[in-house]
C-alpha cells in the first residue's frame, strides 16, 4: 500500500504504469471496503490519476486496456464517487463525465450515483450531459446519446428543478434535445404550477375561516 502512493509510482511518466497503480488501488479499495484505504489528500491525487486513466479506454490496441477497462467498473462497484463528493473533488468529477462511451454501465451507475448524492447539481456538470442527448448528436454517437439519456432518465427528479435553467444558460431550446428532457422539464413546469394553486386554495381557505 505504501508503495503505490510513493511519489516515484503515483507520478511515474509512464501511461502503462499509472493505469496498472490504479488498477492495483482499485483492488486494495476492495478489500477495505467500506473505507477508504487512504487518507483524504492521497486519495485525491489517486482520484486525479483515475480519471486520467480512462484516456486509454479509448484504444482497445493498448497493453493496459484490460487493466483501463477494470478500473471504472471498481470505481463504480465500491462507490469511489462517494468519496469524491465527500472530499468535494467537483472537477475531477466533471473531467470524469468527458469518458463516456467506453463502459457503458459503469459509467451509467457512477454519474447516476453522483448525481442523487450530489446536494447540488453543477452547471459544468450537467452540460456536458446535456450535450450527449442534442439530437444532432443521435446518429453521430449512438452510445454517447443512449447513455446521456438514461443517466437523465435515472436522475429524473433530481434533475427536474435545474434542467430548464441550464437549457437556458446554454442558449438552447427543450426541442434540441432528447424527448426525455421535455418530458422532465414539463413535469417539473406542472409540479410548480401546482404548488402554486395549493398555495393559493390554502391562503383563501385562511382567510375564509
Amino acid at each position: 500500500m505504501e508503495a503505490l502512493v510513493a511519489d516515484q509510482t503515483l507520478k511515474h511518466g509512464n501511461g502503462g504504469v499509472k493505469v496498472s497503480v490504479v488498477a492495483c488501488i482499485s483492488e486494495i479499495t476492495r478489500i477495505t471496503a467500506p473505507d477508504a484505504p487512504y487518507d483524504d489528500n492521497q486519495m485525491t491525487e489517486i482520484f486525479q490519476l483515475t480519471v486520467a486513466s480512462f484516456e486509454n479506454l479509448s484504444d482497445m490496441t493498448s497493453p493496459c486496456y484490460s487493466k483501463a477497462v477494470s478500473i471504472p467498473k471498481s470505481v463504480a462497484t465500491y462507490r469511489w464517487c462517494s468519496v469524491m463528493l465527500d472530499l468535494e473533488c467537483d472537477q475531477i468529477i466533471i473531467d470524469m463525465s468527458d469518458h463516456p462511451k467506453e463502459v457503458f454501465s459503469a459509467m451509467e451507475t457512477m454519474m447516476t450515483l453522483v448525481i442523487d448524492e450530489s446536494d447540488y447539481v453543477l452547471v459544468e456538470l450537467l452540460s456536458p450531459i446535456l450535450a450527449t442527448v442534442r439530437k444532432d448528436n443521435k446518429n453521430v454517437s449512438p452510445i454517447c446519446w443512449r447513455l446521456g439519456e438514461k443517466i437523465i432518465t435515472n436522475c429524473a427528479a433530481k434533475l427536474r428543478p435545474y434542467l430548464m435553467e441550464v437549457v437556458k444558460c446554454l442558449g438552447t431550446r427543450l426541442s434540441d434535445y432528447a424527448p426525455a428532457v421535455a418530458i422532465i422539464c414539463q413535469n417539473e413546469s406542472n409540479t410548480r404550477q401546482n404548488n402554486h394553486h395549493d398555495s393559493g386554495l390554502g391562503e383563501h381557505l385562511v382567510s375564509f375561516l
